[in-house]
């Protein structure tokens, strides 16, 4: 059975050997070359616009303007952001497209033979601008005195989405606690930086569809999106994905889409059949896509003498920057993250989404539960310690399990492992920590402004967090994935010699194209190499949904297997070929009750737990995490290889979040949009030894049993480091990334 076996990718070799093509490859030498102008404008109204040198430079064959966008809107949870900003507005369009409420909101779009003509013809273009006030954080954007960014917005006020939960009876609550502790966390934006900046390909194909060769999440939405700028029939967009290099939600909303496939449609009408390309430099990405959300969490929790957690009381506030991007439902799955995953009889919990002239917030691996944890966790380890009790302990007696509400009023979907995924990990932490010289370890970086230490100074520390994270779409959106098989073989087989798998979903370097031809093969009972598969083409596919929220695996599968029951039907039938399609749908969702927050939001979860030993260095500030232990319930690994591999990347990514990534703001523009200035992890950065546990104890709605589990070894790490720097220091640290020269300062004051 293909199942359960750690096949090599389907995608290995060719990754390897450098013959996979990514968008930016498959980009031919005769094809023309666009170039995306940034307003440059933080915020400001644009009053003019001179096209006219730019037309005229050398090699350009069109300017594109608002002025040519059919609807000049677009959005992913909520339409609310402009395609270009332009003079005018478009009388088609909702939003006000006459105003820049962002650096890297789209100007205008440059076509012409080279790059080079293409970018020297993009700096002629000459905007005058009214400066409006920039509005740089949420402290400025909540403030009474605050411009609206979207006046349109009917709620009239920058915070212009919220949610809460009251549960129980605080004053009662707060009452029976022994112990309060207080938290005020700071969270920091974090930038994707996937290998594969920006890039895209868009040509008009022989049956005279828009076509656009694109890296991203969700093929069918991105098609939605174009189709409706351009105001096309869907029928009318086809939308491909290459290999893809890496996304971790980056991908989830609009780049290049909309103007590649407007500039493509525009000259094909002039008779220029050639396809336009675009590739972004890492400036342009860093500073041109969304980031993970920054903001702050404040909150008060609660624990009786024995342990037992009384009352949270959590207020969060997230920056969605200029757009609302996914906005919304980031801010949901903060919102339920607040209390952690424990049984909370008494809380009060409340978030808004607040819009600022920064870069937009959006969905990155996670998607709000890693803030919601940092904060969640880091109060429940400080009650361990306000109650001299050992972490794992304090969590065992909290722990929510099969049939208890939760505060939306709702049990979890059965089988809750929680304590199982906490055993799992606690089992292997049985020694305690001990600092390691520096030197004896790793190699360090050179100017990394670290330094192999003397043993005096050296403490050792030990952390530990767990969560829960939702599979799946959430709040009552009508989630589903679609597949479809076709069986051949002789007319008197009694089974069929080869399949073909149709499907939509994307492959974004976690291995899911693999994954579903092992699903596939399982199913139908033939060896995987006998699975032909055609992936991430609307063309060729019903929609997959997107490669997001740990749910692809699960959904997928689960699509498989129906699709595979139904060709299998049709095959004893007696058809030849044997085709059938199966749309899945999961339980539904629900919306929570504004008043209470009480609903159902979820249909499955992931559970992990992780503990992080590591040293500091007390005269210097230096952090080394030298040891991981990542437990998770991942019901059936469908590929083990491939779920310790995204053990080990996503641990990477968490490394960087909490110790060295720092997007610098400065009046709303990014001031550091290179790689030289922020810092993700290298290899001599990571941590030394990781060791990922794999449970597998069957989710009853998931495909052989699986859940998703790609977010979870994210959404743990930050808290787990914290708890382990104030083991070996007796400092809590409410903010992060955690740098020599942060630790240093509070181990100084």
């Amino acid at each position: 059975m293909s199942v359960g076996s750690s096949i090599a990718r389907t995608d290995a070799a060719a990754k390897v050997t450098g013959t996979a093509e990514f968008p930016g490859d498959r980009i031919p030498a005769e094809a023309l070359w666009a170039k995306v102008v940034f307003t440059n404008q933080p915020h400001a109204r644009l009053v003019s616009l001179d096209i006219a040198a730019a037309r005229n430079a050398p090699g350009v064959r069109d300017v594109i303007t608002a002025q040519a966008v059919p609807v000049n809107e677009y959005g992913l949870t909520m339409v609310d952001q402009p395609v270009l900003i332009g003079v005018n507005q478009c009388p088609r369009s909702s939003v006000p497209s006459d105003v820049s409420r962002w650096e890297a909101d789209h100007l205008a779009v440059v076509v012409a033979e080279t790059p080079e003509q293409a970018d020297y013809a993009g700096e002629l273009i000459r905007a005058t601008w009214s400066p409006l006030r920039v509005v740089e954080d949420i402290e400025q954007a909540l403030a009474v005195d605050a411009p609206l960014i979207h006046p349109e917005n009917l709620h009239h006020t920058n915070a212009y989405y919220s949610l809460q939960i009251r549960k129980g009876d605080m004053k009662a609550g707060w009452d029976s606690a022994a112990v309060e502790v207080t938290g005020d966390y700071q969270l920091p934006h974090q930038e994707h930086a996937y290998l594969q900046p920006e890039a895209g390909l868009a040509y008009v194909d022989a049956q005279g569809r828009v076509t656009v060769e694109i890296a991203g999440q969700w093929a069918h939405e991105d098609r939605s999106q174009i189709a409706h700028a351009l105001d096309l029939p869907a029928e009318d967009v086809r939308v491909i994905y290459p290999a893809i290099g890496g996304a971790f939600g980056g991908r989830e909303d609009m780049s290049v889409q909309i103007v590649l496939a407007l500039a493509a449609k525009r000259l094909h009408a002039q008779g220029e059949s050639r396809p336009v390309g675009t590739v972004w430099s890492r400036e342009e990405s860093i500073v041109g896509h969304h980031k993970r959300h920054r903001g702050r969490i404040r909150c008060r929790w609660g624990a009786d003498a024995n342990g037992m957690i009384v009352a949270v009381q959590s207020t969060a506030v997230l920056d969605a920057g200029a757009y609302n991007y996914t906005s919304n439902k980031v801010l949901g799955n903060c919102h339920l993250g607040q209390s952690g995953p424990y049984y909370v009889p008494n809380a009060q919990i409340d978030s808004r989404a607040v819009y600022t002239n920064t870069v937009p917030g959006g969905a990155f691996r996670g998607f709000g539960a890693p803030q919601a944890a940092f904060a969640a966790e880091t109060q429940m380890n400080k009650l361990a310690v306000a109650l001299n009790l050992d972490p794992i302990d304090m969590r065992r007696r909290n722990l929510l399990s099969d049939g208890q509400l939760t505060v939306t009023r709702r049990p979890l979907p059965a089988v809750v492992t929680l304590r199982e995924v906490v055993e799992a990990c606690a089992d292997r932490v049985t020694e305690p920590p001990s600092a390691k010289p520096f030197s004896s370890y790793r190699t360090l970086r050179p100017g990394s402004g670290a330094h192999p230490s003397r043993p005096d100074p050296l403490r050792a520390g030990r952390g530990f967090a767990c969560s829960l994270k939702n599979v799946g779409f959430s709040f009552g959106f009508p989630e589903r994935c679609e597949a479809r098989i076709v069986l051949h073989g002789g007319p008197d087989d009694e089974h069929p010699s080869s399949a073909d798998l149709y499907h939509a979903g994307a492959d974004v370097g976690q291995g899911a194209h693999t994954v579903f031809a092992q699903m596939a093969a399982t199913a139908l009972e033939i060896s995987v190499d006998d699975v032909r598969c055609s992936f991430s083409d609307t063309a060729t596919s019903g929609d997959s949904g997107s490669a997001s929220a740990s749910r692809l695996t699960w959904m997928a599968g689960n699509a498989i297997l129906g699709a595979a029951e139904e060709a299998t039907k049709a095959w004893i039938d007696g058809q030849r070929p044997a085709e059938a399609s199966f749309r899945f749908t999961p339980p539904p969702t629900e919306a929570l009750d504004p008043e209470t927050g009480a609903g159902h939001p979820n249909f499955a979860y992931g559970y992990v737990a992780q503990a992080v030993d590591l040293t500091v260095d007390i005269e210097t500030g230096q952090v080394v995490v030298h040891r991981v232990v990542s437990a998770h319930d991942v019901g059936k690994a469908i590929n083990p290889e491939l779920v310790v591999g995204q053990i080990h990347g996503a641990i990477a990514q968490g490394h960087g979040y909490v110790m060295s990534e720092d997007l610098r703001m400065h009046e709303g523009r990014i001031r550091n949009p290179r790689l030289s200035t922020y810092l993700i992890p290298g290899i001599g950065d990571v941590p030394a030894e990781v060791e990922p546990v794999i449970v597998e104890l069957a989710d009853p709605l998931g495909p052989w049993g699986a859940r998703g589990m790609a977010e979870m070894p994210m959404i743990t790490y930050a808290p787990a480091v914290v708890a382990a720097l104030h083991d070996a220091t007796g400092v809590w640290f409410d903010s992060f990334p955690l740098s020599p020269s942060r630790v240093l300062a509070a181990l100084s004051s």
